[in-house]
């Protein structure tokens, strides 16, 4: 049960996720990649500390079931739209899916929970998050280090299978939850 708690461990994590995306989005803008690579991997993997606390230690609270998702959404479209472009291997193109399938899923979402219906995360949205944050994070690290192989594979054909598979895997979710949601249209 959801609490009405504000200041508990996990939502000050969400917060200084907030605030460690705007330090992420402002490394990336002014080209300083390897920076940027290490503030998104504190930021995505800090995602996975505030959830842990709060199932842990019992302080899954309404503000954190807002303010965690909206960070992470913050963090992915924020980076995807700052990371794409010519020479990327996500294409603006690519931004447009990933942010209109979190508005939509949001939109269900809210409209899910007011009608009393539980909407937690499904399997394919978790998957999605880790395929969009591999994708950020191999395209931060062939800015850092160019040329970089991994597996006998350069980083930037690896970026480049990872923002198809977040594509497809975002795609899929969002059409998951549109059918997990059809009780609501009816």
């Amino acid at each position: 049960m959801a609490s009405d708690r504000i200041w508990t461990i996990p939502n000050v994590l969400s917060s200084l996720r907030l605030m460690l995306a705007i330090v992420l989005f402002v490394a990336i803008e002014r080209g300083l990649p390897t920076a940027a690579f290490w503030l998104f991997i504190v930021a995505a993997s800090t995602d996975w500390v505030d959830g842990w606390c709060a199932r842990r230690f019992g302080q899954v609270s309404r503000l954190g079931r807002i303010l965690d998702p909206l960070v992470d959404k913050v963090i992915v479209c924020g980076s995807y739209a700052l990371l794409a472009g010519a020479g990327s291997a996500i294409a603006p193109w690519m931004v447009v899916v990933v942010v209109v399938r979190e508005l939509v899923v949001t939109a269900i979402r809210a409209e899910m929970e007011k009608a009393g219906h539980d909407f937690s995360a499904a399997l394919s949205g978790k998957l999605k998050m880790v395929l969009q944050c591999g994708t950020i994070a191999l395209v931060l690290a062939e800015r850092a280090w160019p040329g970089f192989v991994l597996g006998g594979l350069p980083l930037a054909v690896l970026a480049g299978w990872a923002a198809w598979a977040a594509v497809a895997a975002t795609v899929w979710s969002g059409l998951e939850y549109l059918m997990a949601a059809r009780p609501l249209v009816r």
